[in-house]
């Protein structure tokens, strides 16, 4: 339009078979200033198709687009989760966590940055999963931490950890906050940026092998009677929210469900967090106190029956 005095719709034209390269006759004969800009334009047209050309093969070929259409599809499923638990890191202790989760129905979302271990996740396990930096503010909230009930980050580095500590706890103060830790000096400042529980993996797999050389009957037992979704014992906790009003307030000799039910009571959390062993029959059930019951499969679905409480 500048060049030739053309019309508008005569250098849309021009432009449009020009970068097209279908070539049909000019509008109006060309100058040589305008010959000299339609070479130019052929010349960076061309470069431009090739890219986006290029761009768009790379983009489908390349499975770029099925990747988009995968993390908008986790985004919405992990929007409709709520009490779910949040795994950063799947290397052996994030996958040992993970599994026994999903051993007891537990809503899964895993942050992994390895993308073959995100593959063999998204083939062989029913867990959600975000790739990225656990440590990014921006991927936490994607899993849903303001939703969530627990996180349990497991990173190589305690530095790592410390970061989605503190970056989670500020992000929702109520979520349970489990953290490995690899050196003795890390557990300290996981506690005071508030994890709720640190972990050292070495240290309590060093002391199990211990104890099974001291006392290898006591821990058999121990490990027989672990939750693990199945088995002849199992050992459930019933808060005091869990129970009907009806058996509230009541102390454990008023409750007496050995005789009710054949399950023992082996253990009570007080109101200031306090561990009893074998409470006594006096002990009362208060607000914020917790039960925990030992007997067999039939006891427990019996012992759920009678309270309400939903099997887990």
């Amino acid at each position: 339009m500048f060049l030739e005095d053309y019309t508008f719709i005569e250098a849309f034209y021009m432009t449009m078979i020009t970068i097209s390269t279908v070539g049909y006759r000019e509008v109006h004969p060309l100058s040589n200033a305008g010959m000299i800009f339609t070479a130019m334009l052929i010349l960076t047209s061309i470069g431009t198709f090739t890219y986006a050309i290029s761009a768009i093969t790379t983009y489908f070929v390349a499975g770029e687009y099925r990747n988009r259409f995968k993390a908008a599809k986790v985004k919405k499923e992990i929007e409709k989760y709520e009490n779910h638990v949040i795994v950063c890191g799947f290397g052996r202790v994030g996958q040992m966590a993970a599994s026994q989760l999903e051993s007891h129905d537990q809503q899964v979302v895993v942050i992994e940055m390895d993308e073959g271990k995100i593959d063999l996740i998204n083939e062989t396990k029913p867990y959600w999963c975000i790739h990225g930096n656990a440590t990014q503010d921006e991927l936490l909230q994607r899993a849903g931490t303001d939703k969530a009930q627990a996180l349990i980050t497991t990173l190589p580095d305690d530095a790592a950890n410390l970061y989605v500590v503190l970056t989670a706890k500020e992000l929702n103060n109520r979520l349970t906050l489990i953290s490995r830790a690899s050196k003795s000096e890390s557990v300290k400042k996981l506690r005071i940026a508030g994890a709720d529980n640190v972990i050292m993996p070495d240290s309590v797999g060093g002391a199990h092998m211990a104890s099974l050389v001291v006392t290898p009957d006591v821990i058999d037992f121990i490990d027989h009677i672990r939750i693990q979704g199945e088995g002849e014992i199992n050992l459930e906790e019933v808060a005091f929210t869990d129970l009907p009003p009806d058996f509230q307030y009541q102390t454990l000799g008023e409750l007496d469900v050995r005789n009710r039910i054949g399950v023992n009571i082996i253990g009570f959390k007080t109101t200031d967090g306090q561990y009893i062993i074998n409470p006594g029959s006096e002990t009362r059930i208060v607000p914020n106190s917790k039960l925990f019951v030992l007997g067999n499969p039939k006891q427990i679905k019996l012992l759920n029956r009678i309270f309400g409480i939903q099997a887990t």
